[in-house]
């Protein structure tokens, strides 16, 4: 488990961009810190995200925004190593010696394509049926990851709604000076929280997320196309070969 620092530096310089800004035009970080404003964003964006995502949808959209911060390792290097091993082992023992790796792999992708050849799929059936998966695999994350691009598009407009209660507030109380004050507060740091969530949080974690997506898909087309070289009869120099591409 590696920590993406990237993420963690991209965090650090908005967030020191935003309060350095604030300290210097002789404001203070504590008239940032709003309660009521940030209840209102966050409730209020995890509200409508909700009423438009699933709920199966949304809460893996919260179990993958964990690969912002520790993103899983690039599998395209273990699916050339695992390509290769089998590439070598059919040619010392044939193509049903592969049959006892099946149930040692941990990915039912892997398994169900290695099955497959196993079971004699030819290079264009075993394709056809492996992109089926894929095809589902990659709707399936990028709906995932959709959830938080829906939460950058509410946050600012719940903010605003943030902004318009703070302002009644302060109407309401216009005969009480004393409170004027926390409601204008509440008033503008609302949108702070609205705009700075959407645009520092929630988009660039979809944002990445959808990267990373990508590279898990790749993963898997490159491992496709080593069971179909196989399945065809190449010779494992020209597979290791064309596997190798897609490490550029």
């Amino acid at each position: 488990m590696r920590l993406d620092l990237s993420t963690l530096a991209g965090l650090a310089v908005a967030l020191a961009g935003i309060l350095g800004g604030q300290l210097l035009e002789g404001g203070s970080a504590g008239s940032l810190a709003q309660a009521a404003a940030f209840l209102i964003v966050f409730l209020g964006t995890l509200g409508a995200v909700l009423v438009q995502t699933p709920l199966a949808t949304f809460l893996e959209g919260i179990a993958i925004a964990r690969w912002a911060l520790v993103p899983p390792a690039p599998p395209q290097g273990r699916v050339l190593q695992q390509v290769a091993g089998w590439t070598a082992i059919v040619r010392r023992e044939g193509l049903l010696a592969l049959e006892a790796r099946v149930p040692m792999l941990a990915d039912a992708f892997s398994r169900k394509g290695l099955q497959l050849l196993v079971d004699g799929a030819d290079a264009g059936r075993l394709r056809d049926i492996l992109q089926v998966d894929i095809v589902g695999f990659e709707e399936r994350l990028r709906r995932a990851a959709r959830v938080w691009d829906a939460a950058g598009g509410y946050a600012p407009t719940v903010g605003i709604l943030g902004a318009v209660l703070g302002l009644i507030h302060v109407m309401e109380n216009l005969a009480d000076p004393t409170r004027l004050g926390a409601g204008i507060a509440v008033a503008f740091v609302a949108t702070i929280y609205g705009v700075g969530l959407a645009n520092l949080v929630f988009l660039p974690i979809g944002a990445k997320l959808r990267t990373l997506i990508v590279q898990q898909v790749v993963a898997r087309e490159m491992l496709v196309d080593g069971l179909a070289a196989i399945a065809s009869g190449d010779h494992p120099r020209l597979i290791e070969a064309k596997l190798e591409g897609y490490l550029q």
